[in-house]
């Protein structure tokens, strides 16, 4: 006579009351092809579908865990949304490159989906109007879904650029502008050229030595054949007169 197996309610009985893991096993391994389902729903090109497999089956570990069987529930109302949270939450949390509010992430899930579905029926990337029919969302939110969407993977900017005429060793990070410190020191030559016409031409010299040239005040003294105390009241006679200049 063959063995009936034993009921959800037995078996977390069992496990709640008892603490028996094998139970608690069996409730996991029950409802696994439900967790497996649910994780279907959010499969897409980018994301391995048992990576999501796992993520929803932590989900299940959890709803396992958390339920409480004396409520007037099945176990798999509860479940599911449990699961879908998860599932959720690894979308939100850990495959989006930049982060976006998570009502917009979900609302760029549901449209990717859609843009999917449409696209498999008729063999071609659906319009936006068409999106918007499948999903009864106005063009407008669905445009933003899709701009989100782009948030979901990063383009490296080693990738190569793949515009016609453009030399085909350039990446996209050739295109992002620098810094040009020549603008800088054109700024600084055009404040200091009027500064320094206040000082002398030994003063000039002597802090081209001392500034530019990275010299002490001996070996400049030595250069210009004066002693390094001179060399010092130079330098702070030139300073004086140019800090003069800017007030």
């Amino acid at each position: 006579m063959a063995v009936s197996a034993p009921s959800d309610a037995e078996l977390f009985e069992r496990a709640r009351q008892h603490g028996d893991q094998h139970a608690r096993q069996q409730l996991i391994e029950r409802y696994l092809p439900l967790a497996r389902r649910l994780a279907r729903r959010y499969q897409r090109a980018e994301e391995p579908l048992e990576d999501l497999v796992q993520v929803a089956s932590l989900g299940l570990v959890k709803a396992v865990d958390r339920f409480d069987p004396e409520r007037p529930v099945v176990f798999s109302s509860y479940a599911v949304p449990t699961i879908l949270g998860e599932l959720k939450r690894h979308f939100r949390d850990r495959t989006w490159s930049v982060r976006v509010p998570r009502d917009l992430q979900e609302l760029a899930l549901r449209v990717d989906r859609t843009v999917t579905q449409l696209s498999l029926t008729s063999g071609r990337s659906p319009s936006v109007g068409e999106i918007a029919a499948a999903t009864e969302l106005p063009p407008e939110q669905v445009l933003e879904a899709l701009e989100a969407a782009a948030a979901y993977r990063a383009t490296s900017l080693d990738a190569p650029r793949s515009a016609q005429g453009e030399d085909p060793g350039d990446t996209l990070g050739d295109g992002i502008g620098n810094d040009d410190s020549g603008f800088q020191r054109a700024e600084e030559r055009a404040i200091l050229e009027p500064l320094l016409a206040r000082i002398s031409e030994r003063e000039r010299i002597v802090l081209e030595l001392r500034f530019g040239s990275d010299l002490t005040q001996a070996e400049i003294g030595e250069r210009i054949g004066v002693s390094q105390m001179q060399v010092s009241r130079l330098i702070r006679q030139a300073l004086a007169r140019l800090r003069a200049g800017l007030q």
